[in-house]
């Protein structure tokens, strides 16, 4: 029988919206809570909730959340009797769990050998093997020389998928379709493996073309006692991260919740596991097949659409499992309540290959829709840093049918207001209104083979005029609240009425130009010489109301210097770039330079100062908000010189090399 501890102080190992969610649950449960944070973080809204807040380190996670030694010396300064790593950093890792145990101090999650036991995705799949549960056809034995990974994969038939077996979110991951392909694919595996995981260990898979991403969330305590706590599919991905989250699963009926349920219960019981985690399986949409593919020893990013579906606080359950107090709830007690999914909103460009962006989120602001659930970490004036992932907020909602979670999904989306970079906001909801997803006929391959970037651009194109009336609008406003001195006189007054005042705007490589002149509140304005009759109604900070040929509209804007960003319910979100009255000649780019696209660390350079490279050939790997983006040579040159060395932190435009073509 279990030994039983007594909980009063968690001290919560991460940032931002776990943070918050744990602290949250600590509340309701009568523990105090010690927050943790780097200096990047310092104004996040978790570090004002919980009841003690530390200052641990730089913004470098290594600096920070990683220092085991300095989260074990805070944890003990402040009587905490429990740490909360949730999930990310320090969450898998048994060698902390260990550090934790030998400090006195109760680590929240499984036990270390089941930490251990699925840390190695190799070893994950023997021990799942002898226990009954279905697995992969592949390749994970000790020899890891390149030659053997080679052989194997040519000997299972293309296409293949290599995995390092320390790793998860995408890391370390390549899909190979043919032979030319492996040697290079081996080795870049490798090397982003040993980057994220200091391990650079593959398995080799079986790929499987047309598959659904589906993970039952277990449970167990310290009495032996496991149970399954539903599905979740996870299928909408893209770079192997997770987008959208939804339960029940469209697929799922009771027969194959029953097989799979059973077969996640088993895997927990095969790891004596005794607290919250995840066994992930992939579908096999032609087979009906279904293989295991990891534990994950944590809690996951998406469990409040488990939550939401059943009524249980899982971080509770964790708490009460890490005191050893046994399952308050039997298999048969778990039922489904109704439909929830969770979008992931990110800062990211999705026309843009979904390249993470940096910046500040100016305003942000959340629809009141009933059944919904907001998991952020920001509010209006954060910062989106480069050293963390991306993601801005988990938005979450439940309602009684599929069919109305999504329309009501929608409607928050299209309302929502997150102002002041690019987001993937507009992505979303042309995800959620496409035909297949509605009906939930998808894959892991559907943004992919399905969603059309180039209609994201299209749509924001053909509405960026009316964006950009809106934006002058709004400068006549503000100069009219700013005016001092002849105020009787209209804004933009001339001594010819008929001639117009004049903005150009900038929508990628579109110029807008908007004429107006004004009679107090009301405009005549030409766009690209289209007339348009508009009239001021209110402006209440970055909120402006006007009418545009008789039909009243509502825009949010804020503005950064030149830099306009504007959202709209009925078209979602258009950047715009005013341009400047007497512009400045910018600085040519200086042929053959590559410059970074974004605030970056630079893990890899891949060529020496003097080597021919062609065309395609990879330069420079960078990492930004844990994703690798490779550099590669544009047309065939000579490097002439390079600017940047590895390990270093550079900002967006650095510019990086010289090629000599």
């Amino acid at each position: 029988m279990s030994k039983t501890h007594t909980i009063n102080t968690i001290l919560i190992a991460n940032r931002g919206e776990i943070a918050s969610r744990v602290i949250r649950t600590c509340r309701k449960m009568g523990i105090r809570s010690v927050a943790v944070f780097s200096e990047a973080d310092k104004d996040l809204p978790y570090v004002g909730e919980a009841d003690v807040a530390v200052h641990i380190g730089a913004a470098s996670p290594a600096e920070s959340y990683l220092n085991q030694e300095k989260i074990i010396k805070v944890a003990k300064q402040n009587g905490a009797d429990a740490i909360h790593p949730g999930y990310g950093f320090l969450s898998e890792n048994a060698g902390f769990a260990e550090r934790c145990a030998a400090a006195g101090i109760i680590f929240i999650g499984p036990n270390i050998q089941a930490i251990k036991a699925m840390g190695s995705k190799s070893e994950a799949k023997n021990l799942m093997q002898q226990h009954d549960v279905p697995t992969i056809p592949g390749y994970q034995g000790s020899d890891q020389s390149n030659e053997r990974l080679r052989k194997e994969a040519t000997e299972m038939g293309f296409p293949v998928l290599l995995k390092a077996t320390a790793g998860g979110g995408g890391k370390g991951m390549r899909i190979v379709r043919k032979a030319s392909e492996i040697n290079a694919a081996i080795e870049a595996a490798k090397r982003e493996a040993q980057n994220a995981f200091g391990d650079d260990e593959m398995i080799i898979e079986k790929y499987i073309e047309s598959g659904r991403h589906i993970e039952f969330q277990i449970f167990g305590d310290q009495h032996g006692n496991a149970i399954h706590i539903m599905e979740r599919e996870c299928s909408i991905q893209r770079r192997y991260q997770k987008v959208i989250e939804e339960s029940p699963s469209p697929i799922m009926n009771d027969k194959l919740r029953n097989e799979m349920g059973a077969s996640a219960v088993a895997a927990a019981k095969a790891l004596n596991y005794d607290n919250a985690g995840t066994v992930e399986f992939i579908f096999d949409d032609k087979s009906g097949k279904y293989y295991f593919l990891e534990v994950n020893t944590r809690l996951q990013v998406e469990h409040p659409v488990t939550e939401e579906i059943t009524g249980l606080d899982l971080v509770q359950m964790q708490i009460e499992s890490a005191m050893g107090l046994p399952l308050r709830v039997s298999q048969t007690d778990v039922q489904a309540r109704g439909y929830a999914i969770e979008v992931r909103l990110y800062a990211e460009d999705a026309e843009n290959d979904f390249l993470p962006v940096s910046g500040t989120i100016s305003r942000f602001e959340v629809p009141q829709v009933e059944g919904l659930r907001v998991e952020t970490a920001i509010q209006s004036g954060s910062q989106i840093s480069m050293y963390y992932d991306p993601m801005i907020a988990k938005l979450i909602v439940w309602d009684a049918h599929r069919a109305t979670a999504l329309r009501k999904m929608r409607y928050v989306l299209r309302n929502l207001v997150c102002l002041g970079m690019t987001t993937n906001q507009d992505f979303l909801i042309h995800l959620l209104e496409h035909p297949d997803f509605e009906v939930g006929k998808y894959d892991t391959h559907f943004i992919e083979q399905k969603i059309d970037l180039n209609k994201l651009t299209e749509n924001k194109a053909t509405h960026a005029a009316t964006a950009a009336l809106a934006c002058t609008i709004f400068n006549w406003y503000l100069r009219e609240k700013n005016r001092t001195q002849l105020k009787s006189i209209p804004s933009g007054w001339r001594n010819n009425f008929y001639e117009h005042q004049r903005d150009i705007y900038h929508f990628n490589d579109e110029k807008i130009e908007i004429k107006y002149r004004s009679q107090y509140d009301e405009f005549e304005c030409l766009i690209n010489e289209e007339k348009h009759v508009v009239k001021f109604i209110l402006c209440d900070n970055s909120t402006l109301s006007i009418e545009i040929d008789g039909q009243q509209q509502q825009f949010h804007i804020v503005k950064d210097k030149y830099n306009h960003f504007v959202h709209n319910e009925s078209f979602g979100n258009v950047n715009l770039v005013l341009q400047e009255r007497l512009p400045r000649k910018e600085a040519e780019r200086v042929p053959g330079e590559y410059l970074a696209p974004m605030p970056s660390q630079v893990i890899k350079i891949l060529v020496e100062a003097g080597a021919k490279v062609e065309a395609g050939q990879g330069l420079i790997v960078l990492s930004s908000m844990k994703m690798e983006n490779t550099i590669c040579a544009e047309e065939d040159g000579k490097v002439a010189e390079i600017y940047v060395a590895e390990n270093t932190n550079i900002e967006a435009g650095t510019v990086l090399l010289k090629l000599d073509t």
